[in-house]
C-alpha cells in the first residue's frame, strides 16, 4: 500500500507516465508537465488529501532539486530531469523522494544496459563506465563528450523509481 494516498499516487502515477511518453517521443520533459505535477503535489498537501504535509510537500520538492542538480551539473541529466524529480518530491514528500532518487539510479542502471544491448554498444557504455569509476575527476568530460548513440532518456527510469518509491517505501 503506498505511503501517500491514492489521490495522490494517481497523480504521482499519470504524471509519470506521461513524462515518459513524451521523453521518450521528443526527448524532454516539458515545463508544463513537471510545474502541473508539482503544484498538484503542493495543492493536495495542503488541502490534506495525499497524506503529506504541507510543510513535507516543499521540503520534498526542495530536495528532489536537490538530488538531481549535481548530475545535470555534470551533463548527465536534462533541466526537465531535475524538474520532474523535483514534481515527484512535491507529491510523495522528502522521505519517499530520497527512496524515489535511489530506485530511479537503480531503474537509470538497468535501463542504461538495456538500451546499450539494443544498440550494440554494451562493450563501449562498460568501457565508459570504467572509466567514470576510474577517474572521478575526469567525469565531466568523459559525461559531455558522449555521444548522441550513448544518451538516452531518463524520463523513464524517474517514473520507475517514483512509483516504486510510492508503492514500497
Amino acid at each position: 500500500m503506498p505511503a501517500i494516498s491514492s489521490v495522490a499516487f494517481a497523480a504521482l502515477a499519470s504524471g509519470a507516465l506521461v513524462a515518459t511518453v513524451v521523453d521518450i517521443r521528443v526527448r524532454r520533459i516539458p515545463n508544463a508537465l513537471t510545474a502541473t505535477m508539482a503544484g498538484v503535489g503542493v495543492g493536495f498537501a495542503a488541502s490534506g488529501v495525499s497524506g503529506v504535509s504541507l510543510g513535507a510537500s516543499v521540503g520534498g520538492l526542495i530536495l528532489g532539486f536537490a538530488l538531481m542538480m549535481p548530475g545535470h551539473a555534470l551533463g548527465a541529466t536534462g533541466a526537465g530531469d531535475v524538474k520532474l524529480m523535483a514534481a515527484v518530491g512535491a507529491i510523495v514528500g522528502p522521505a519517499l523522494v530520497v527512496s524515489a532518487f535511489l530506485f530511479t539510479a537503480v531503474a537509470g542502471g538497468v535501463l542504461a544496459l538495456a538500451v546499450a544491448v539494443r544498440r550494440q554498444r554494451l562493450a563501449a557504455t562498460l568501457a565508459g563506465t570504467g572509466r567514470l569509476i576510474s577517474a572521478p575527476g575526469e567525469a565531466k568530460k568523459e559525461i559531455q563528450g558522449a555521444t548522441g548513440s550513448s544518451r538516452f532518456a531518463y524520463g523513464p527510469a524517474i517514473a520507475i523509481g517514483s512509483v516504486l518509491a510510492a508503492l514500497i517505501g
